[in-house]
This record gives structure tokens, C-alpha cells and sequence, in this order.
């Protein structure tokens, strides 16, 4: 349900593409619109049709979904099929929205890339040089779990640790969660993405210091009877 907005002259846009990172973002832009008191818009664009959609992205769209709707969003708008710049589609989504600010993760582009194609918020810029940008790094991505910002994913399973849970390499009757962990290169510590499947989604969240930071989700989870031996 949308919430009654008192201000109008502002208007929030999140951007999400893809991984755990989307939720933080979506987080991000709902607590700028609540202080603002102003509409909140979530856009994700996408090359290919929804219908090939693997099932690990429809889940997120389906999460992102829901978090539009438990926070009063004005509008999901998923532009799939897209064949131009993503530059181009976000600014027509300002344009028709009337959108002031926008709130998006830092994009993984490399030195070489910027150099031959151009930085993609200077692109934005050209095409909505009236909106101000919240650009929030996103240094872990589902993306990093396929390249090389990560070691091989190893099983692993989750104990309850007070109010977060706990990633445990053995398991015992305490543990009530398994699934796959990566490991981030270079870190002395546990950091990483523990992903598991739960109702024939996969579900991905962070890692730090061995802890989990989204610990609501495995509680969510769990409260359905999610439990394994």
C-alpha cells in the first residue's frame, strides 16, 4: 500500500541490478523519502526479457518487490529487455517521475574500462544533470561470487549466536542452517556471502567476522520451519 507523502517537490529513485547489495540500497533510499517525506521509486534494468530470468535473479526481484510494498513505494518499475545504455533508461525514469535524487551502488568498473567507455555516472549525469546522486559503495556484489573477489565456495552451516548467527565449518546438532560459503580474497577474517536455498530460492546474505549482518532473513526463514539436520 502506498504511504501519503507530504512533499512533492522531492522524489527518491533506487536503483538495484543485482545481489544482496539491492536490499541496502532499498533500505538506504526508503530512510532518505521517511526524512524527507517525499515518494519513493525502485527501478531495476535488465538486458534481458523477465522470462529468462535465472532463478537466482527472480528472487531478488521478488524480494525487491516486497520491500516496495512493505515500505509504501509509489512504484517497482522493472525494465527488462532493455537494449539501450542503462544511463539512458534511468534518466528517462527520472524524467517521468520527476525525480531529485537517486540512490545507487558503486558500479565495478575497471581503470581501462572508464578510460575506453567512460565512467557510467558521468554518462548519468549528462542525461539527468538535474538529480543529485547517492552513490553507496556495494564492495561485496553477487557478481564477485562468479569472479575473482572470492575464494571457492565451501559448505558451511549457521549457529545461533545471540541476536545474529554464526558461520560454523562443522556441523553439530546446534546448527540449524546450511549452505555454501565464500570466502573475500585477502581478508584475515571471515568475511565473505553465505547462500543457501530455501522454497526453491536462493537466498544470499553477508558475512562479517564470521557473523551474519541480515540475521532478519534467516530468522524469517527459520520461522518457516527451514531447519536442517
Amino acid at each position: 500500500m502506498k504511504k501519503i507523502r507530504g512533499r512533492m517537490d522531492e522524489s527518491i529513485l533506487v536503483c538495484v541490478f543485482y545481489g544482496p547489495n539491492g536490499e541496502r540500497l532499498i533500505n538506504r533510499g526508503n530512510k532518505l523519502a521517511t526524512m524527507l517525506d517525499c515518494p519513493l521509486y525502485i527501478l531495476t534494468v535488465d538486458s534481458r526479457p523477465v522470462d529468462e530470468f535465472d532463478a537466482e535473479k527472480a528472487s531478488y526481484i521478488e524480494r525487491w518487490r516486497e520491500l516496495a510494498e512493505e515500505y509504501g513505494a509509489e512504484e517497482f518499475i522493472v525494465r527488462d529487455n532493455e537494449k539501450r545504455p542503462t544511463a539512458k533508461v534511468i534518466g528517462d525514469v527520472a524524467h517521468d517521475c520527476n525525480i531529485t535524487q537517486i540512490v545507487m551502488g558503486q558500479t565495478a568498473r575497471s581503470r581501462w574500462e572508464e578510460i575506453t567507455k567512460g565512467s557510467f555516472l558521468n554518462l548519468l549525469l549528462r542525461e539527468i544533470p538535474f538529480v543529485d546522486l547517492h552513490v553507496v559503495s556495494v564492495a561485496r556484489t553477487v557478481k564477485g561470487v562468479e569472479g575473482d573477489e572470492f575464494e571457492k565456495g565451501v559448505r558451511c552451516y549457521l549457529m545461533k549466536d545471540g541476536d545474529t548467527y554464526k558461520v560454523n565449518f562443522t556441523q553439530s546438532k546446534n546448527c540449524q542452517l546450511e549452505g555454501i560459503f565464500f570466502k573475500e580474497i585477502g581478508t584475515d577474517f571471515d568475511n565473505g556471502i553465505f547462500k543457501f536455498m530455501h522454497d526453491n530460492k536462493i537466498y544470499q546474505v553477508e558475512v562479517t567476522e564470521d557473523r551474519i549482518e541480515l540475521p532478519e532473513i534467516i530468522d524469517e526463514c527459520l520461522g518457516k520451519e527451514l531447519v536442517k539436520k
